[in-house]
Formats: structure tokens, C-alpha cells, sequence
């Protein structure tokens, strides 16, 4: 375990990550003024107002709870790190044993997604039935904030939902269409949703806010999902920074898989 700490603060999976207080400071209020784009499909049931979104963030995450000081650096406690990817580890470990039907989609396809994939090709190994509804379905996002694009596409990769941009780029996305066009899709087919979605952004937003479990990780400037934990609508929210290079995730793929 001290290991790991160890290794989250060297890479800056958490400690003093790269995200920026500003980020964090305005997406909190972004997402307390209801703007839509950081909701990330499951906009709370409570009054959040700012003040409150920002003392859960440095409950949850370990960010600086001032609510004056929006410039500099900030941080990701790597001890609330270890304790969410404890409780995520349990639940995946209960989904391998029970088979489950599990789907999982990320809207970082540059760097979490590489936690999503090792989790992928482990569930496939041990039985679980990974869903891939809606393949190549298309859709819009028309957002003046983080999640724009058009014409997207849903796709897969290693069993994992991505958002593709006409077909040809993997997407950066904050929106929760991908994964409501998913759950419509097994609804038409007359299949059952899945039991577990395993995820980030608006895949874990939208597949929570229709009532599925779900266990998902989330940046520090990225408080939806956070408050959906507080909320009682998602199972487990791990703090870590979602975008560093790839192959820095491997430890954490391990370590949930162990």
C-alpha cells in the first residue's frame, strides 16, 4: 500500500497534480450554476450550491476547501485515492465472481482509458459478459463548454465505449449521450441493462442517473460525480488526475486487479 502512495504522488496520478486550482475553482461553480456541459448527465437532486460543492470536493478528494482562493496549484489526497480504489476493487472482485453483465465507456480515450481496458480484458477473463450496445450510432453534442464536437459515433475498443468523432478520431467528451443511447438500445432489443457500469464522465453520469451501479474515477475538477457519490447514486468515485499518459496507469490497473 505504501507503494502505491508512493507511486500515485511520483506520477502525479494524485498529491500535486497538474490540474489547476482555476480549473477546479470554476468548474465547481460551473457545475453548482447548473451549467450542463460539467453535470456530466446527472444533475443532483439537492441544492448545491457553491460553497457546498467545494467543501464535498475537499472532503472527497482532499482539494483546498478555501473558498477565496481560485489561482495556483491544488491537490488529490492519494489516501482517498487508495480508499476508493479499495472499495472498487471489492466491487469488481464481486462482479468476476458473480459474472455479471457489466459495461464499461470512458470519455477520457487519451488517458484513464487505459485503467478501463486492463479491467476489461480481466471481467472477459473470468466470465463477465461485456455489453456493446449502440455500436456506430451517431449523435451531437452542442455545448459552448468542454464536450463540444458533432456528428460523434459511439464505438468500442478492447470492450470498452468510446465517443469517436465522425468515425475517425477517438473524443474527449463530457456528454452522457453515449451511454443513453447504449441503455436505449438494450431497451428496444428486449435485452437487460447491465448489472455494473465501470466509467468516468458522462458514460458513469447518464448510466448512474438511470439507476445502474457504478464505480467510476473522476479529476478533481470534475465535481458531478463526486457529488453523485454524496447523493447516494453512485457506488464509489476515485479521485485521480484522468489524463496522464497512459502507461503511468498500469500500477492502478494492478493494484484493482491484485
Amino acid at each position: 500500500m505504501a507503494d502505491l502512495l508512493e507511486y500515485l504522488v511520483e506520477t502525479r496520478l494524485a498529491g500535486d497534480v497538474a490540474t489547476t486550482r482555476e480549473s477546479n475553482y470554476e468548474h465547481a461553480r460551473a457545475f453548482a450554476a447548473g451549467v450542463e456541459a460539467f453535470q456530466f448527465g446527472l444533475p443532483p437532486r439537492e441544492e448545491w450550491p457553491f460553497p457546498r460543492v467545494l467543501a464535498e470536493m475537499a472532503e472527497r478528494v482532499g482539494i483546498d476547501p478555501d473558498l477565496h482562493r481560485s489561482t495556483g496549484t491544488d491537490v488529490i489526497d492519494p489516501q482517498l485515492t487508495i480508499g476508493a480504489l479499495e472499495r472498487m476493487r471489492d466491487r469488481v472482485r464481486l462482479a468476476m465472481d458473480e459474472r455479471e453483465r457489466i459495461l464499461l465507456g470512458s470519455g477520457h480515450p487519451a488517458g484513464i482509458l487505459d485503467i478501463h481496458l486492463a479491467l476489461a480484458a480481466a471481467l472477459r477473463g473470468a466470465g463477465c459478459e461485456l455489453l456493446t450496445p449502440a455500436v456506430g450510432q451517431r449523435f451531437t453534442v452542442d455545448w459552448a463548454a468542454l464536450g463540444k464536437g458533432d456528428r460523434l459515433q459511439v464505438r468500442f475498443v478492447g470492450g470498452v465505449g468510446l465517443c469517436a468523432e465522425r468515425g475517425a478520431a477517438l473524443w474527449h467528451s463530457h456528454s452522457p449521450r453515449a451511454m443513453e443511447l447504449m441503455l436505449a438500445d438494450l431497451t428496444e432489443r428486449g435485452e437487460p441493462w447491465p448489472s455494473l457500469v465501470i466509467g468516468d464522465h458522462g458514460f458513469a453520469g447518464a448510466a448512474a442517473a438511470a439507476g445502474i451501479d457504478v464505480v467510476c474515477f473522476a479529476d478533481c475538477n470534475d465535481p458531478a460525480l463526486f457529488v453523485g457519490e454524496a447523493e447516494g447514486r453512485v457506488s464509489v468515485t476515485v479521485p485521480i488526475d484522468d489524463n496522464v499518459q497512459p502507461h503511468l496507469y498500469g500500477p492502478v490497473s494492478a493494484f484493482l486487479l491484485s
